[in-house]
């Protein structure tokens, strides 16, 4: 009879010092050992072949071990080897897949209550514990969480997620990741190097790399390929029995997509297709490689655990070929080639296309590459001094201009006089009669289109703050929306608070506020062009603020000026009409006001916000 072991099974770990790729785990429970910090049950997470069973047989031995527990036990000690072969009376592995219903449970149950017949510890190892049923559970739960203090429990499963959470509540769980592809690598070497086999380095990444994390899946592809090719194992043997795509296709396939080389992309994709290889698994190693050129391009100190050497010199080669965004959007575009290739009959022609699209989308501008265009254009440029009819970069604000009428006025024409302005924070206009008819100075023939614009800093220059912001927006708000002014001018700046311009206003003020508030969003608008940055309008009501209540639409207007009332408190219509409101028959002459008048924009603004009527001028 033979006596063959595997791989898997000769070079299994029989010590915390032989666990690979878990040092976390090792570390934790050492150091319980060693403080006596032990718990009363244990539950190990993880992906197949990562060293679940190992390391619980290793606990087990260091629990049981002669003068245990203790770290550094003797494997060879007839109570570790008894461990290690599974026929330990003290050390009890239970394969929950098929011990799973409340009866198996209920006899171990039964039997914690025995001590153990030669350790210290009576030890409960159930694989697979997840696949216990809910009742199976429950019969579990009072015994796993106050044992007896000779039982110890140790779960193992690939699926926590299925686990009650009163089960997981009452253990100390320990998650096995994934070895790393290196780790693996340099493992089957030596495994190679004690049982005299010929294993080239780029054949023992390129199995670690088709184990996925898992140790034991690549000790039983080398045990396999021992078997097919004897004493000496190429990476070519790796790919024809297992099916594998090697990093130099991979490689290759990459460099012509990013060197926009279509047929020799397609022709890659025919050769693997006629090769029998897995399309999806080919598109998957693609994104992979992509991921790891795009790592590199970004932090080239990373040097990930997952690459081999020869990938390390294959990704500095091609670092030149694409930017960042590129390998973006070349990963998210091959993600959507994968997800219509789980679905698709024909696989090998989604795959084309997506090459095509991803060959086609490295030859299309992107908004970076216009900005960045944009940016080495304007740093191309002289440096130029600003031309001499320039407005002042800070202008002050201009002392409102009167028209003086002309000594033989037409009918129609209003004259409005104004005061200085009364209140000092912000220098601003305070009209006390402000009349809708305003009409504004045309500026002189000699100033410049530059200096009739807002006040607003220039972009070279430090932005404005405080009182100065705010004056510079109160212009450039009663200039854009007039009817505004005389709420705003009730208003006292107060302070800058962050991105919030705070006004006062007194309490018989608040209806002022009110409607500012109503148009909050167009005064914020303003503000945030002016400061060059986002900002916003604040309101509050202190008492000790001089009230500047402005005279409303609704009071005496001048004799000459024609009176605004809601359209609610309107009288009967009038046989004259006017242009806002037609009346029936035939139409008369609108009332002697002028068009200057009726296309003032104040007038306008006021019409709609109030929904008001303009009557004749009272006799």
């Amino acid at each position: 009879m033979s006596s063959y072991q595997v791989f898997a099974r000769k070079y299994r770990p029989k010590t915390f010092e032989d666990v690979l790729g878990q040092d976390h785990v090792v570390q934790t429970l050492r150091n319980a050992i060693e403080k006596d910090r032990l718990a009363h049950a244990y539950l190990f997470v993880g992906p197949r072949g990562t060293g679940k069973t190992s390391t619980a047989r290793i606990l087990a031995k260091a629990l049981n071990c002669s003068n245990g527990p203790r770290i550094d036990f003797d494997p060879d000690e007839p109570v570790c080897q008894e461990i290690a072969e599974g026929i330990s009376l003290d050390v009890l592995e239970i394969d929950g897949a098929s011990n799973n219903g409340v009866e198996q449970v209920r006899e171990l149950r039964d039997t914690v209550k025995f001590a153990p017949a030669s350790g210290q510890f009576k030890i409960y190892y159930i694989d697979e514990v997840h696949m216990l049923t809910t009742q199976a559970f429950n019969a579990l739960l009072k015994t796993l969480e106050e044992p007896p203090a000779h039982v110890k429990f140790i779960f193992a499963t690939t699926e926590p997620q299925k686990i009650l959470p009163t089960i997981l509540s009452r253990c100390q769980r320990f998650d096995l990741r994934r070895i790393p592809t290196t780790v693996i690598a340099q493992h089957l070497l030596h495994i190679a190097k004690e049982e005299n086999i010929q294993l080239n380095e780029g054949a023992a990444y390129t199995i670690a790399k088709g184990a996925d994390g898992g140790m034991r899946d690549a000790q039983s592809m080398l045990d396999q390929l021992v078997a097919f090719c004897g004493e000496s194992i190429e990476e070519k043997d790796v790919l024809d029995i297992f099916g594998f795509n090697s990093q130099e296709s991979i490689a290759t396939l990459a460099g012509a997509i990013l060197r926009r080389d279509t047929a020799t992309a397609l022709e890659n994709v025919h050769t693997h297709s006629e090769a029998g290889k897995d399309l999806g698994k080919l598109l998957a190693d693609l994104i992979t490689h992509t991921r790891n050129l795009l790592i590199s391009l970004v932090d080239s100190s990373n040097r990930s655990e997952e690459t081999s050497p020869e990938l390390e010199s294959i990704l500095a080669e091609q670092k030149t070929l694409a930017s960042p965004d590129r390998l973006i959007a070349l990963i998210d575009l091959f993600a959507e080639t994968d997800a219509k290739m789980k679905w698709a009959t024909n696989k090998k022609l989604h795959l084309e296309i997506g090459v095509i699209k991803a060959i086609e989308s490295l030859g299309e501008s992107s908004i970076s590459d216009v900005i960045t265009l944009l940016n080495n254009a304007a740093q191309a440029l002289p440096d130029t001094p600003p031309p001499a009819s320039r407005a002042p970069q800070n202008p002050a604000p201009a002392a409102p201009t009167v028209v003086a009428p002309p000594s033989s006025p037409p009918p129609t024409q209003t004259q409005v006089s104004t005061q200085a302005p009364t209140q000092v924070a912000p220098p601003v206009q305070n009209h006390s009669n402000p009349a809708p008819a305003a009409v504004a100075a045309p500026p002189p023939a000699s100033e410049t289109p530059a200096q009739t614009q807002n006040p607003a800093p220039a972009a070279n220059a430090a932005p404005l703050t405080g009182a100065a912001l705010w004056q510079a927006a109160f212009q450039e708000i009663c200039k854009v929306k007039p009817l505004f002014e005389t709420w705003l001018e009730t208003g006292v700046f107060l302070e800058q608070k962050g991105r919030e311009i705070i006004l006062g206003f007194h309490p018989s003020d608040s209806i002022s506020m009110d409607s500012i508030a109503r148009h909050r969003a167009a005064i914020d608008e303003i503000l945030s062009r002016i400061g060059g940055s986002p900002l916003k309008v604040g309101m509050t009501l202190q008492d000790n603020i001089t009230p500047q209540t402005p005279v409303s639409f609704e009071d005496e207007a001048p004799p000459s000026m024609p009176q605004l009332i809601p359209t609610d408190n309107a009288p009967p219509p009038q046989a004259e009409a006017s242009p806002f409101e037609a009346a029936p028959g035939p139409v008369e002459a609108a009332p002697p006001l002028g068009d200057e008048f009726y296309q003032d924009p104040l007038i306008k603004e006021a019409v709609t916000e109030f929904e008001a009527k303009i009557l004749p001028p009272q006799s």
